[in-house]
């Protein structure tokens, strides 16, 4: 059976989620990876309200589709960072609260735990999203960054993140991080840092997404290939670099979709990721899991988008062969 195809709704948080499981479902997806921010999934409600999983759960069920795993991708981001005003916009008001930057971070960091709780009621057993990262404003190295700044950008996020994965374990749930600039891993060497800091625990592996490492020119099939065991859930999601010789990826503070911008985000199969590779190497891991859709292309209607994305997975997809083509030539 080949994977299911899934769409990640934190693009279309702004929609009633009955409204995205309609649109969704009509569209020909398999389930949906619900964001914790809108009224897709709430952590909060899904704790304190007892009749708020299954409520989801037979939402869902009415448009037939699966879900596999919850995202919070915002308040992660702000367990680690140097939280600044621009993570107000991010933060539900209880996480945020006064705005105390070490304040917000603790109160992230127990949001994250209770994401493990709501997860284990809902039934799902991954929950993928940022770390955020105190060294990331050290990443081009001047002034001269020392070594022993960047071991203890490390070590904070140990710190901070060890008791969150404590309660993952305990409540059976994996956390992916989304690999990701501004993150503390954000290609394969920092995340081989990021997996030994922590022991190399269990709880911790990695949400694949292709587009952030093809724009860094990092090649995605040599991250799955050098972490096989870490492959926990699986973004389709595609980029493009379009340098002209006047901007470089670091954008020159273009936002997304800006036309001057040296990279951006395309809709899956229009940009230049080899998911034929990608497919191929999920398949030679063994990874069963989803591939879902995380759609933005700033360039392209969305509803168009997210059907023609649900179809291109579907057509790239393929199960690994059984058996060698050329086993019948072999004698008895």
């Amino acid at each position: 059976m080949a994977r299911p195809v899934t769409l990640f709704t934190g693009q279309f948080a702004d929609l009633p989620l009955e409204d995205l499981a309609r649109l969704a479902s009509d569209a020909g997806y398999q389930g949906l990876e619900l964001a914790c921010w809108g009224d897709h999934f709430e952590v909060d409600r899904a704790l304190s309200d007892p009749d708020y999983t299954d409520a989801k759960r037979d939402l869902l069920d009415r448009f037939d589709l699966q879900c596999h795993s919850i995202s919070n991708h915002l308040v992660g981001q702000c367990v680690c960072d140097r939280v600044e005003r621009h993570h107000r916009d991010i933060l539900p008001n209880h996480v945020w609260g006064d705005g105390d930057p070490e304040g917000v971070r603790q109160r992230a960091a127990e949001e994250m735990k209770n994401a493990a709780r709501a997860a284990q009621k809902f039934g799902v057993s991954v929950v993928n999203g940022f770390t955020g990262s105190s060294i990331w404003h050290l990443v081009y190295g001047f002034p001269p960054v020392p070594d022993e700044m960047i071991d203890e950008g490390f070590q904070d996020f140990a710190n901070r993140w060890n008791p969150i994965l404590d309660v993952f374990g305990e409540c059976g749930v994996q956390f992916a991080l989304e690999v990701h600039p501004t993150e503390i891993a954000f290609d394969l060497y920092s995340a081989r840092r990021a997996l030994d800091v922590l022991d190399n625990r269990e709880e911790f592996g990695f949400n694949f997404d292709p587009s952030h490492l093809n724009w860094q020119g990092v090649d995605p099939v040599q991250f799955i290939r050098e972490f096989p065991d870490r492959m926990y859930h699986v973004h389709i999601k595609d980029s493009i670099v379009t340098l002209d010789g006047k901007t470089g990826i670091l954008t020159s503070h273009f936002n997304f979709g800006h036309p001057l911008r040296g990279w951006d985000f395309r809709s899956p199969g229009r940009g230049s990721v080899n998911f034929e590779e990608i497919v191929r190497a999920l398949n030679v891991v063994g990874y069963e899991g989803p591939l879902s859709v995380e759609w933005e292309d700033n360039g392209m209607d969305r509803e168009h988008g997210l059907r023609e994305a649900c179809e291109f997975v579907k057509r790239i997809d393929f199960q690994p062969s059984r058996l060698l083509f050329d086993a019948a030539f072999a004698g008895n």
